[in-house]
């Protein structure tokens, strides 16, 4: 029971959290939508690790995208080995998961250390600022350490087959078995944040400004004083 409750039960109820309370969310909160800026208190730390942040977690969320949706039938007849992919797998993907770390440990230090940051974060900002550290920490670890460690276990023929399982409604909690803890506490968490997303600044994810790449340009004009002449 406990097999089916985390590896079957616990991901559904989280994304259908994650769906429900989005448009809960939208419908009810559309004032809120917002991540709530800090940067008028403090701007270096923030531009830093918001950087690293963003520019690693791109090449990891496309890696897990691919890594989870690609069976690896599908890229051995494209040519690739599945040692080429390994290979890149853990190094290319370690390479950015180290980046968004080190992005993520910035912006979560200066969350808690800076008095004026922390003071208005609310709980849930805090919350979900160390869960996003911790979920990056174990998938660095799992990716550079575990795979190391384990060099009989491959993700593919495990925690792969699971996921696309849960994807066509026909989940397998029997392929999760024999995954590492580590995999595991980086998954569970993973869909612990989906499941809170809704209720945190992380809705400011889907406020992306696409219009204005074809907004009109804002024109400024200097206003010239008119002198006042008074009467004599």
């Amino acid at each position: 029971m406990t097999s089916q409750f985390l590896w079957v039960i616990f991901p559904y109820i989280c994304m259908a959290v994650f769906i429900v309370g989005h448009i809960f969310r939208y419908r009810n909160d559309q004032f809120g939508w917002t991540a709530k800026s800090s940067e008028f208190i403090e701007k270096k730390q923030l531009m830093i690790g918001s950087l690293l942040f963003h520019i690693g977690i791109f090449p990891v969320i496309l890696g897990h995208v691919a890594g989870l949706g690609i069976p690896n039938e599908w890229t051995r007849a494209m040519g690739i080995s599945d040692h080429m992919y390994h290979i890149g797998a853990v190094w290319g993907g370690g390479f950015f998961g180290v980046m968004t770390l080190v992005g993520m440990l910035i912006l979560t230090s200066r969350r808690f250390t800076k008095a004026s940051v922390r003071k208005l974060s609310s709980t849930s900002d805090l919350v979900v600022n160390s869960l996003l550290l911790f979920i990056v920490f174990i998938g660095v670890y799992s990716s550079l350490i575990t795979n190391t460690m384990t060099p009989g276990f491959d993700y593919r023929e495990t925690i792969s087959v699971w996921f696309r399982s849960l994807l066509i409604f026909q989940p397998e909690a029997a392929y999760m078995a024999a995954v590492p803890l580590a995999f595991k506490l980086h998954i569970f968490t993973g869909f612990l944040i989906f499941a809170m997303w809704p209720f945190t600044r992380l809705v400011h994810v889907w406020s992306v400004p696409l219009n204005y790449v074809g907004r009109s340009y804002i024109l400024y004009r200097k206003h010239q004083a008119t002198k006042q002449h008074t009467p004599r």
